[in-house]
């Protein structure tokens, strides 16, 4: 049992990951095919992430995503995400036919398909309001307004001076926007703090709207947003909640309910800015209902160790201690058999669970609108241009 020094420890670093350089890599592209979208833009934070941050300044008994076994399932190497392989932006590039995502800070990376400003760590709520709250458990500077001041930052070096230009268009309408899951952060970074829970949540969620919306006045025609996943499931959050606060998956009620409630209210916000935005398409990935089709009957996706986390120490039910986390040396070590895993390091997934969650967005209607809707429209766009 962790005592309260430990548990606040504990919390503090839930998703951090900070950024920092990237050493560059080099991937191979899909077979060629028929491309709908000439790029994609993806914001977030950890579980988007395909690079800007680095062990080297990374938290607090989570640093080392730089070194095996992190990325040995697909890349046989680690690539800086924090995972065993490919994250659901990595799935959705090889959906539509591109190449990975490089980081936005890999500044040496050819960034013609896209770029991913996401970083782990980062919020929706900006930094220095826990700065002025005394909230000094976030030492992630970045959040969605730095991933935004990043995106700006992109188009006028590539020539966008003037929203609505030709330059700009061809930077915008042809891309697909990636809004991945963002606010878990701001409830970690706040849980011993004063700050009231309806006060992060209000901000964290009109923050994610603001910045969904920051896009659409830059010309996004296509955007999806992910909702948060099911925290409660996660090993991290299981050390710390009560043994009484559990609901039928054996998780953490009351952070599910909480992650719940956070969903419907940005699903809300989100059809307000698709009544303002017509023209443009607005799909949410629901990732808490797949995450929770999943845990209901994990057998049939292939897990058999639902709750466990495949990369850590200690064994009994979740195989997690902050002091010895996935790739501690001596001390953790990953399962033989990650794709029978949920959970690959106690906070972040497996990429067998990305895989399957993936699917469930991309072509069994866990988007709404689905995303064949998406893919319609674009291919209809493209159609006209051609004709």
């Amino acid at each position: 049992m962790l005592d309260s020094h430990s548990r606040t420890i504990t919390i503090s670093f839930f998703f951090l990951l900070l950024p920092t350089a990237f050493f560059p890599l080099t991937y191979a592209s899909p077979a060629p095919s028929p491309r709908l979208f000439s790029k994609i833009y993806a914001f977030g934070d950890s579980f988007t992430d395909t690079g800007n941050t680095h062990s080297t300044t990374g938290p607090y008994s989570f640093g080392y995503v730089s070194e095996p076994p992190y990325g040995t399932t697909f890349f046989h190497r680690s690539t800086n995400r924090y995972s065993d392989g490919r994250l659901v932006v990595d799935f959705l590039a090889t959906t539509l036919s591109l190449p990975f995502l490089p980081p936005y800070l890999s500044r040496a990376a050819d960034f013609s398909h896209g770029v991913n400003f996401a970083v782990a760590g980062s919020t929706a709520i900006d930094h220095d309001f826990y700065v002025k709250n005394n909230v000094t458990i976030d030492i992630t500077p970045q959040s969605l307004m730095t991933e935004l001041m990043w995106f700006d930052k992109y188009l006028e070096e590539k020539g966008c001076k003037e929203r609505g230009s030709p330059k700009c268009r061809a930077l915008t309408e042809d891309a697909l926007f990636w809004v991945g899951e963002i606010g878990a952060n701001d409830y970690a970074y706040s849980y011993t703090s004063s700050v009231p829970h309806n006060v992060i949540q209000q901000l964290a969620i009109k923050n994610a709207i603001n910045f969904v919306e920051a896009l659409l006045l830059r010309g996004a025609k296509y955007v999806v947003v992910q909702g948060l996943p099911l925290i409660g499931c996660l090993p991290l959050t299981l050390i710390l909640a009560p043994s009484d606060d559990r609901d039928d998956m054996g998780c953490s009620a009351s952070i599910n309910r909480q992650t719940y409630n956070h969903n419907e209210i940005l699903q809300n916000k989100l059809n307000e800015l698709r009544k303002k935005y017509p023209q443009a398409i607005v799909s949410y990935a629901d990732y808490f209902a797949a995450y929770h089709t999943v845990m209901k009957n994990p057998a049939a996706y292939g897990f058999s160790e639902p709750l466990k986390a495949c990369c850590g120490s200690g064994g009994g039910p979740y195989n997690f201690d902050i002091f010895a986390t996935c790739g501690s040396r001596n001390v953790s070590k990953a399962c033989s058999e990650p794709n029978k895993y949920i959970n690959w390091d106690g906070v972040h997934l497996t990429e067998a669970m990305y895989k399957v969650v993936s699917d469930m967005f991309f072509h069994r209607g866990y988007c709404k609108p689905p995303f064949q809707v998406i893919l319609t429209a674009k291919g209809r766009v493209k159609q006209n241009i051609y004709d």
